[in-house]
Order: structure tokens, then C-alpha cells, then sequence
């Protein structure tokens, strides 16, 4: 009995949008969302009170056969409208309004796409040492205290390199490998938190910014939970970001694999950017 006609190009419509249309056609026969609009507007001499005006949006809905008397009257009068409720308005029908969504938007040009959000994954891996004493390892720019320490050509910080390859593969610029190379003397030992800053500014370059990271520290031991919050603030420092954006978690692999075996760690860390 209804028909609810929605653009292509408006592929943020919710459900609820949905729900109040269709509510709308089934009281009226004819119904449209609208928003208010957010511009002043002007005729061709006059500023309009726009506080009677509204933007329409899709879906509209109609009952069936009153859209279908729409279409035919339009094509024996030769009218052209804009819209389905135009037509339908052409035959004396009232079209009702319910609530809109502003961010049902339409994509009509390029100007009208969302800001560009890109992703981006990182994986890391570095495994122990001979037991030493006094013996600490860096996890997320923290230093914690551990029998082994970590071999690595830097500082040996897993999940700061597992979340600058995140960082740096969502705008494109490769790996860490390639911005500091392990055969360049310049980065033995280097401090890896200080070489995420750097990833921020390359990406910054790019007209990007850090979003979000979501990172996860897999090892059998130490415990890294103490160490959690001390490591998203150093983190979201480096980067620039609340701390609130970083978000860390540790898991074991129930004495599974090489991390199981205690043999090294692992990082893994999913970024959005976003463009600014």
C-alpha cells in the first residue's frame, strides 16, 4: 500500500528516519522528513524568514496509488518537479513533514563527502635475552622491570613500534623499517617513543592527524595491566592526543607459541586518521 522513495546519494538515512516517514504515510497518504536550515536564504531580492522554511530529505513516502496518479498526471501535463512530493502536490495532495537527521546527508559533489578517515594495522615482534640483572624492558615508553631484557636495535619497545607502523601505513608512508632503518647507527638505542612523535609530524605533513589507536601487548609475562594508564598518557603525548584516545590492552596466549613459551613479545595496533 506504500511506497517510500529514497535518493541514492544519501547513504547516512537511519532507521529512525525510516520508522517516522513510514508512521507519516500511513496517517496522511503523503509524507516527507525535513530540517530546518542552518544558512540564512534569500530570494532573488529578500532575505526569507526562515523560520517557515525547511530542508526536504528522503525517503518520502506515499501511498501507492497516489504516487502513481502523480507520476501520470506529470507525464499528461508535461510538469517537471523536483521531487516525488512536488508531483505529488501537483494533484491538490497535502504532504505532511516529520522530523529529519541533519547527517542524512546528501552526497551530491566531492565537498559534500565527510571528512577522510583512513586506517591503518601494525604488527611487532621482539624476542628476549639472557637473563640479566637489574635487568627492565620498555612496553608504551614505561620501563618494567624484568628478568630478560628485549634484543632490538632501538630500545626494544614492541607496542610503540607495533603503533608506529599503524600510524604510518594509515597515510601511506610505509614502515617503520623504512623511516629508521635498523642499519642506520643513528637508531641504535633510540628512544622509540620519541620516534612515534616523529610519525605524528610525517603524518601531519600529509594534512593528517591521529583519530583513535587500539593496541594490544600479547606475552605471556610480565604483568602489563599496572602499567596500562602510564602508558596510554605517554603515548597520547608523544602524539598529541587526550589520553583517552589510546587505549592499550595485554593478553597471554595460554603458554601457546613463542610469547607462551616466553621466548618475546608481540604487539598488534589498528589507527585512524583522519584528515584535517
Amino acid at each position: 500500500r506504500y511506497v517510500l522513495v529514497h535518493d541514492g546519494a544519501r547513504p547516512f538515512v537511519s532507521p529512525e528516519v525510516i520508522s517516522r516517514v513510514l508512521e507519516g504515510v500511513k496517517k496522511t497518504g503523503a509524507c516527507v522528513p525535513v530540517v530546518p536550515p542552518a544558512d540564512t536564504v534569500r530570494d532573488d531580492e529578500h532575505t526569507l524568514d526562515r523560520s517557515g522554511l525547511h530542508l526536504v530529505q528522503t525517503p518520502q513516502g506515499f501511498r501507492t496509488d497516489i504516487l502513481a496518479m502523480a507520476y501520470e498526471d506529470a507525464k499528461g501535463s508535461r510538469f517537471e518537479g523536483t521531487d516525488d512530493a512536488s508531483y505529488v502536490e501537483q494533484l491538490g495532495v497535502t504532504v505532511s513533514m516529520v522530523e529529519g537527521d541533519p547527517a542524512n546527508r546528501k552526497m551530491t559533489t566531492k565537498e559534500d563527502m565527510p571528512m577522510q578517515v583512513r586506517a591503518g594495522t601494525g604488527f611487532d615482534v621482539h624476542r628476549f635475552g639472557e637473563a640479566a640483572e637489574d635487568s627492565v624492558i620498555t612496553i608504551g615508553g614505561v620501563k618494567i622491570p624484568y628478568e630478560r631484557p628485549l634484543l632490538a636495535h632501538s630500545d626494544g619497545d614492541v607496542l610503540t613500534h607495533a603503533i608506529m607502523d599503524a600510524v604510518l601505513g594509515a597515510c601511506g608512508l610505509g614502515d617503520i623499517g623504512e623511516a629508521f632503518p635498523d642499519t642506520d647507527p643513528a637508531y641504535e638505542g633510540a628512544d622509540s617513543v620519541g620516534l612515534l612523535k616523529t610519525c605524528g609530524e610525517m603524518i601531519r605533513e600529509k594534512g593528517y592527524v591521529v583519530s583513535n589507536i587500539d593496541a594490544t601487548i600479547i606475552g605471556q609475562e610480565p604483568k602489563f595491566m599496572p602499567y596500562k594508564r602510564d602508558m596510554e598518557r605517554i603515548l597520547a603525548e608523544a602524539l598529541g592526543l587526550p589520553a583517552d584516545r589510546i587505549n592499550i590492552k595485554a593478553t597471554t596466549t595460554e603458554k601457546l607459541g613463542f610469547t607462551g613459551r616466553k621466548e618475546g613479545l608481540a604487539a598488534e595496533a589498528v589507527c585512524l586518521v583522519k584528515g584535517v
